[in-house]
């Protein structure tokens, strides 16, 4: 069989540089947040949270820039340990979520396994090429959110 030399270019993928990066970082994160009993994940679902307060999954999925179905898959252990809540809302198709002071607190213990994290990438990832990829993120995000709007014919909803 003939070597695929015409997928070369393929390699120097920039999506598949991006997921490999963010997986590196996820797992750097991981390690020192294992203490804690939370993820990277979770641990950035806790803040947000923390931070806007009872708000829909819809929103809190759009600040995450994740899908809602990832969203409600990784919330179920944190609903289990009592960390978030569900709430119910006038419009029964609307899930608000919060943090619970258990939650709060949870996040609070974390927070210097987070820093020690954070501080500890900063020789490896410079702050330049975090708000790069900050850059990046948004674009992307405003470009997906016109293009589903035009898609559908209609706003997304939060």
């Amino acid at each position: 069989m003939k070597p695929a030399t015409d997928l070369l270019e393929c390699l120097s993928c920039s999506c598949f540089a991006v997921r490999r990066a963010a997986r590196a970082l996820t797992q750097h994160y991981d390690r020192r947040l294992r203490p804690s009993g939370l993820r990277a994940t979770q641990f950035t679902l806790l803040v947000v949270l923390a931070l806007e307060g009872r708000k829909p999954l819809g929103q809190i999925a759009n600040v995450l820039g994740t899908e809602r179905t990832t969203l409600t898959r990784n919330l179920r252990p944190l609903v289990a340990r009592g960390l978030i809540a569900i709430a119910p809302h006038e419009d029964r198709r609307v899930q608000l979520l919060e943090a619970t002071p258990r939650g709060i607190a949870a996040a609070r213990k974390a927070l210097p396994l987070w820093r020690e994290a954070q501080r500890s990438i900063g020789g490896l990832v410079t702050p330049g090429a975090i708000q790069s990829l900050e850059v990046v993120t948004q674009a992307a995000a405003r470009a997906r959110f016109s293009g589903s709007r035009r898609s559908t014919g209609r706003k997304k909803e939060g």
